[in-house]
């Protein structure tokens, strides 16, 4: 192939790359902020009205009248992270950055002071409780806890030097991170939908549980590298369609999911909430 072809090959996969850049954006803004209102519309309004036992409906001994301090934690968690999933993507627009930084400042302040919230929210949790389904999940949910720290204290410092490369690869970080909540209960339900639960215990400790004590948000990560060295430097061509491919997937599995989820979990809850 002559090099003028190869260059417009590659310019081709490097706009299919974008586009499916794009549309993941897109669908996970939707899907994410669709699932931020339920998790405000389910647990927060649950702790509002005094009815937290209903937490354990959805997770079993999430809620222990006796354990104030560990409630209080998780509760934290929660109404953060529905928080951080509805401002998240809102920080990923352009034309938003661009035309309104001032905006884009003060939501992204309140966007690393919910994600450090939920941080430390979980990880008082953990500490004090522990998790239901024992050390392994201990261990995959505090690393996803600490990770999501050092995301949020990296994105913040970065931004105040105006070191604005390091700072977008930092935010799409803790972005991959913060939609971590929302994607192991998608996988969850597909799971269970396709291999009828194969895996999974009650109580979180069978060997599917344990692999997704770490799969809801490491995959993410990957995804976010796959942005950041394309914003930072020419990628190639096998780079570009095996990143386009990935996204395709991701983006399928998505849409299904999202479909899925608002019409038999989310949206229910957030009409309720909306109608009292």
């Amino acid at each position: 192939m002559s090099t003028e072809k190869q260059q417009g090959v590659t310019g081709l996969s490097a706009t299919l790359l974008q586009w499916m850049g794009t549309a993941l954006v897109t669908i996970v803004w939707i899907s994410s902020g669709l699932f931020g209102l339920y998790i405000l519309a389910f647990y927060a309004a649950a702790a509002y009205q005094g009815e937290m036992n209903r937490w354990n409906k959805v997770l079993p001994e999430l809620y222990g009248p006796s354990s104030g301090t560990a409630n209080a934690g998780i509760g934290l968690h929660f109404a953060a992270g529905g928080i951080i999933l509805i401002l998240g993507s809102i920080q990923l627009i352009d034309a938003i950055r661009n035309r309104y930084p001032s905006f884009h400042r003060w939501v992204g302040r309140v966007y690393v002071l919910a994600s450090v919230f939920a941080g430390l929210g979980g990880l008082s949790f953990i500490l004090i409780k522990g998790t239901i389904g024992g050390m392994v999940m201990d261990i995959g949910f505090g690393l996803y806890g600490a990770l999501m720290l050092i995301c949020a204290t990296e994105t913040f410092r970065h931004a105040r030097a105006r070191r604005i490369e390091l700072h977008r690869a930092w935010a799409l970080r803790l972005y991959a991170l913060a939609i971590g909540s929302w994607l192991y209960r998608m996988d969850y339900g597909f799971w269970i939908l396709l291999t009828d639960g194969w895996g999974h215990e009650d109580y979180f400790t069978g060997p599917f549980d344990k692999v997704m004590a770490f799969f809801f948000y490491l995959p993410n990560l990957l995804v976010a590298e796959i942005f950041i060295q394309k914003l930072k430097s020419k990628t190639s061509l096998a780079f570009n369609l095996v990143g386009t491919l990935l996204l395709l997937a991701v983006n399928g599995f998505l849409v299904l999911g999202t479909y899925f989820f608002t019409k038999h979990y989310w949206g229910p809850a957030i009409l309720t909430w909306i109608t009292g």
